[in-house]
């Protein structure tokens, strides 16, 4: 999958990004009144294992 539709498919389910990191972005979401968070590679293609465990991570619907 292209990282342009991951974050596009994240910022529909109500994620939003939190900072850069060396080689992965941070994104997050408020969950019962919590934040959880995970790394997004920032690869042109993502496998589509990871993202569905990013999404498994930020409890989202795979797309």
């Amino acid at each position: 999958m292209k990282r342009r539709a991951l974050v596009r498919h994240l910022r529909k389910h109500g994620c939003y990004f939190i900072r850069e990191g060396g080689r992965h972005s941070q994104w997050g979401k408020s969950h019962l009144g919590g934040q959880i968070s995970t790394a997004v590679p920032r690869h042109n293609e993502i496998g589509k294992w990871l993202v569905e465990k990013i999404c498994k991570d930020l409890k989202i619907p795979p797309p």
